[in-house]
């Protein structure tokens, strides 16, 4: 497992694991724990996942087990819309995430959402952060005019942004927006997000035959070989642990640029965040009273 370095110093791993859309507390627990046993370090939840719970007690089964200790990994959460009304409700948010995981700090946590009042939730986050309670903090889905705006106007730099990034959606402008303030790109959906065929795709079998490689690895290490961190998502013990098998192997410059040239730009993205309809939904729905 390769790491990066974040722009507080911190070290992040360079592949994780996700939880997005795995309801089911059971699954989503012994999902996690396949996960920390197959070796991966870094997971991934959200307040609006709505499994932070299950999360914190996979976490600690594993710290009980003797799989690793807690210093070893690196738990991210992210703060949803409707906490972002003022400083006190992000506050308020923090610590939900908190107690709703059973940890006493969380390495890293993002605004989920570039919406409502997420500066003075930014600054909610950074008296956190000060205080011990978060080793990093960051945002998601901030467009490049977005996070140039944030980034030029609050005290502390976010140290990741987490977009949708995959070979159909490579998102070169906003990679160079985030090298530009040193935001370390993470991808969500790093698979495709179940669109665009990938599995069927024939420059993608290609590749993956000349590495005795499945394709989704072939997609992931195209991302980390960018110096993207990924967090592919699966409740299958097996595909957890071929996500993580992409390690031993490179993908030439050329294979690199065949896949640059699969780039959909934003035509078939998962969400449509410059959507008005996508906006309304954010800001009006409720995760907990």
């Amino acid at each position: 497992m390769d790491f990066v370095t974040l722009n507080n110093g911190i070290k992040m791993p360079l592949e994780g694991f996700g939880v997005f859309q795995v309801r089911d507390k059971e699954e989503c627990r012994r999902s996690v724990l396949d996960a920390i046993r197959a070796g991966y370090r870094l997971i991934d939840t959200a307040a609006s996942y709505t499994n932070e719970d299950a999360v914190g007690q996979a976490v600690r089964e594993a710290i009980a087990e003797g799989i690793c200790t807690r210093e070893e990994l690196f738990i991210t959460s992210k703060m949803w819309v409707q906490d972002m009304q003022s400083y006190d409700t992000a506050k308020k948010a923090i610590h939900a995430s908190l107690e709703k995981m059973g940890l006493e700090y969380l390495d890293l946590y993002l605004l989920h959402q570039a919406m409502k009042d997420y500066f003075s939730a930014w600054r909610a986050m950074e008296d956190a952060y000060r205080e011990g309670k978060l080793r990093a903090i960051g945002v998601s889905n901030f467009y490049p005019h977005i996070l140039t705006n944030f980034c030029e106007t609050v005290e502390i730099k976010p140290a990741v942004n987490q977009v949708e990034l995959h070979p159909f959606f490579s998102q070169e402008a906003a990679l160079e927006t985030m090298r530009y303030y040193q935001v370390q790109p993470e991808a969500w959906a790093p698979l495709g997000g179940g669109r665009y065929a990938p599995f069927e795709n024939e420059s993608l079998s290609a590749i993956a035959k000349a590495h005795s490689k499945s394709i989704g690895q072939i997609m992931l290490r195209w991302n980390v070989q960018r110096g993207v961190v990924v967090i592919p998502k699966s409740t299958h013990r097996e595909r957890i642990v071929e996500n993580l098998d992409i390690w031993d192997f490179s993908l030439s410059g050329e294979e690199m640029r065949q896949i640059d040239a699969l780039d959909m730009g934003y035509t078939g993205t998962a969400i449509k965040h410059f959507d008005p309809d996508f906006v309304r939904m954010c800001v009006t729905r409720r995760i907990h009273d």
